[in-house]
């Protein structure tokens, strides 16, 4: 029972982390129609600059929780602005061969700056201590980790589903034309949802780091878990999206405990028979 409520943590701790980096992706894909195979990249790039900050400059975790998102944010930005928006009327393919290029050169670059081997961030010291429930010793950070996920999710789904900004981002998806001539920029729109998305990323890799650690290659896994929740979930879908990170979440966690060498056909089963049953994802809608 110890080891079943342990991994019962360890899957919902890892089903939220996924949240907090997979919604980035799905926001800018869902609402903008971009496929950006670059978000994995950007959530390592986090990974490593929160661990410079904290491990080798010294700055306390809470710093680099605020500051690091920011940046990356700022950098998505860039990159979109720069780079995307030229591929926006070329369709997806562009996009898919330009971000993962870009994947690529990250990659070299996150070798060549901080080396091959697994760095690990150490939790701040107030969490990195366990808490006892039902007379197990559970990591305190793990459990915030869990609610900082549950108020980013509350806050994400509110923005998109209950404020204007959210409407104006919906109906821009839907016919940016008219949107623009009711005087929205909606250009500025779209690049408030990539910067948003892009911080994500940023807040999930400082976040993730104590607990996945942070190395060159990493962003590929972590692109492919993503590209799962957003099948499993449905595009554009909040609700989808945490639903199906806990999902994925939970059979990671309990496949690499009890069968680690079928761990990833496992997931990718999940994802086959979410295909055959509901091609649209648990809460995305069918398109006729």
């Amino acid at each position: 029972m110890s080891a079943l409520l342990l991994q019962l943590m360890n899957g919902l701790s890892y089903g939220v982390l996924l949240f907090i980096i997979t919604s980035g992706i799905t926001i800018v894909f869902g609402i903008l129609g971009v496929l950006n195979l670059a978000h994995g990249s950007l959530y390592v790039l986090g990974s490593y600059i929160g661990y410079s900050l904290i491990m080798a400059a010294g700055l306390p975790f809470w710093v680099a929780l605020m500051a690091v998102p920011i940046l990356i944010a700022i950098i998505g930005l860039v990159l979109e602005i720069v780079m995307l928006r030229p591929t926006y009327k070329l369709g997806h393919l562009s996009q898919v061969l330009l971000t993962f290029g870009l994947a690529y050169i990250f990659h070299d670059i996150f070798s060549m700056m901080w080396g091959k081997n697994i760095l690990v961030v150490n939790p701040p010291a107030a969490l990195n201590v366990s808490v006892e429930i039902a007379g197990h010793a559970i990591p305190a950070y793990r459990l915030a980790l869990i609610l900082i996920g549950i108020v980013m999710a509350v806050f994400l789904w509110y923005t998109q589903e209950r404020t204007k900004w959210g409407a104006v981002i919906r109906a821009g998806l839907s016919d940016k034309e008219m949107v623009g001539g009711l005087g929205v920029n909606i250009h500025f729109v779209f690049t408030c949802v990539f910067f948003l998305g892009s911080l994500m990323a940023g807040l999930g890799g400082v976040l993730g780091s104590p607990i996945l650690g942070v190395f060159p290659g990493m962003e590929f896994q972590i692109l492919i878990l993503s590209l799962v929740v957003l099948v499993v979930g449905g595009l554009g879908s909040v609700t989808g999206t945490f639903i199906a990170s806990l999902l994925v979440g939970f059979v990671e966690t309990f496949s690499r405990y009890f069968v680690p060498e079928l761990s990833l056909i496992i997931t990718f089963a999940l994802m086959a028979l979410v295909l055959v049953v509901r091609p649209q994802g648990l809460t995305g809608r069918r398109v006729a």
